[in-house]
């Protein structure tokens, strides 16, 4: 058979496996697909690029974990990193590699995303359950085998301790303020989310029952680890332009809790913490002034793995956002130009029939929105309704609960930190382009009108919603832009006709044949 095809192909047309066999090594799994990998025993180095320096910036912060250990000195290290670097990859490594090590030296990975802990939990799950009945297949049919045949799915749970919601980590030793964790070792996924003083002390004196609580949630999670007698590190995942809700504290709070309470610790950065992305606009100087701070540009990831057709796409969303149209222009010829598609479309059944296409072999596509996009309901997309985010992100294409239906939408709160491989982004008028201005307005819909958004702070969440719902896409994208409707005060189609002709005007093509 393999003659009989291979007789059908003159030669300048066969595959050129020299070429292949010795062309540069591009894996590029999902985060889950990676953590599943790691839980494994696979080495970082295995299931990552090779232009990426994942290996290189875990390296360098087990070298920063060695150093605390052996001169018992507590330290914290900020990684930042382009959107879909690696950032949660490299967090995970860590944890993995130093909980499973012989140093008993603990180490717990920790995020504020709820859906992305589900997620990777429920991945790992399933995957060592399909590992260990693997394992046990061929035991022999007696009855004390049987008992070895069966998989203790509760027990396998127990063993993924590793991952944690941050919220039930900080509670644990809210509550008793004379524990002391075992963990030596924590990484703190999406750091820029962690909440303010208003917000925990509101979350406290509510939930908690402890009204003047005076820490806010980067000075309270310090604080908890400095009650280590010997030594302990911090690792800071931070996410440039990720704040996406009320009382999220930013990077400056963490640097404001070192000063207040901390000056003791060593602090790891690489200079790009220093760009606006990230302290918006404190200055950079004060911040740091009297911390013992050492920079290592090892400490931030340049390449994303996520979007692996093009390294631009994140710059590009960058340049849209910031209304930079010329830059937008460049970033989007070379996007397309690597292959990675990005079209527009008005119709939805179009965006879907487009992803569908698309979307070969085990490759996800789904739908995700804006959490304010409440008016996308008028096109079947109710971004309120409950879902799984396990079954969103984990079911196969037989499970109506899976992105693949593109019933259930996921917004900017379920996918942040996670990704698909094919996305129909709906934007709705939460977001609309003023081409007058040149610049965008910002609202919120409450009750059964749209509201004018004037804070700033919350005015970059929005903005930012769209950063996220914008990176999501591993292999391309399309956004769908409803019409509106004329007599619908809340659908006007002028709230929506502009953003659409500057997403045209940017360079952005149609969707052919809708």
């Amino acid at each position: 058979m393999i003659d009989r095809i291979s007789s059908k192909f003159s030669g300048e047309e066969l595959f050129d496996y020299e070429k292949w066999e010795n062309s540069e090594y591009f894996p590029v799994p999902t985060i889950v697909e990676a953590a599943q990998a790691l839980y494994s025993n696979h080495n970082v180095r295995e299931i990552t690029r090779h232009d990426a320096n994942i290996d290189v910036t875990t390296e360098t912060i087990n070298n920063i974990i060695s150093f605390s250990r052996q001169n018992s000195r507590k330290s914290i290290c900020f990684v930042t990193g382009v959107p879909g670097a690696g950032k949660t990859l490299v967090g995970l490594n860590v944890a993995i590699t130093h909980g499973k090590s012989t140093n008993n030296e603990r180490a717990t990975y920790l995020s504020s995303n709820g859906p992305l802990v589900q997620v990777l939990q429920e991945a790992l799950l399933r995957d060592r359950v399909t590992q260990l009945k693997e394992e046990k297949k061929d035991a022999k049919d007696n009855k004390e085998n049987e008992e070895i045949k069966r998989v203790n799915k509760r027990a396998v749970r127990g063993e993924i301790h590793f991952i944690e919601i941050i919220h039930k980590f900080r509670d644990q030793y809210v509550d008793n303020a004379d524990e002391i964790p075992p963990e030596h070792v924590v990484i703190f996924d999406e750091a820029q989310r962690a909440w303010t003083l208003e917000k925990m002390s509101s979350f406290m004196k509510e939930k908690k029952s402890r009204p003047n609580y005076p820490y806010s949630e980067p000075e309270s999670l310090i604080g908890i680890m400095d009650r280590l007698d010997s030594w302990a590190t911090i690792i800071c995942l931070v996410g440039g332009g990720q704040e996406i809700n009320d009382g999220e504290a930013g990077i400056e709070e963490w640097f404001d809790s070192l000063k207040r309470s901390f000056r003791h610790w060593n602090i790891y950065v690489a200079p790009e913490l220093n760009d606006s992305e990230y302290c918006h606009h404190s200055s950079w100087n004060e911040m740091i002034e009297g911390l013992n701070t050492t920079y290592d540009t090892n400490l931030h990831l340049r390449t994303s793995i996520r979007s692996f057709r093009t390294p631009d796409l994140s710059l590009f969303v960058k340049h849209l956002l910031d209304i930079d149209e010329e830059s937008a222009k460049n970033d989007l010829q070379k996007i397309t130009e690597a292959g990675y598609p990005i079209y527009i479309t008005r119709d939805l059944k179009s965006a879907k029939k487009w992803v569908e296409s698309v979307s070969k072999g085990n490759c996800r596509h789904g739908l995700i929105a804006s959490s304010n996009g409440l008016r996308l309901k008028s096109e079947g997309i109710f971004v309120k309704n409950k879902k799984s985010v396990e079954q969103w992100f984990l079911g196969d294409k037989e499970n109506i609960l899976s992105s693949y239906f593109m019933e259930e939408v996921a917004t900017e709160f379920d996918i942040q930190g996670l990704e698909i491989d094919y996305a129909i982004v709906a934007w709705d008028a939460d977001l609309r382009f003023d081409n007058d201005k040149k610049t965008w307005s910002y609202y919120n819909f409450r009750g059964h009108k749209w509201n004018k958004v004037h804070q700033e702070i919350k005015q970059r969440y929005l903005l930012n919603a769209y950063r996220v719902l914008l990176t999501r896409s591993r292999q391309g994208m399309i956004i769908f832009i409803p019409k509106g409707f004329e007599n619908d005060l809340t659908r006007k189609p002028k709230f929506y006709d502009e953003t659409h002709d500057y997403l045209l005007r940017i360079g952005i093509s149609k969707l052919e044949n809708e």
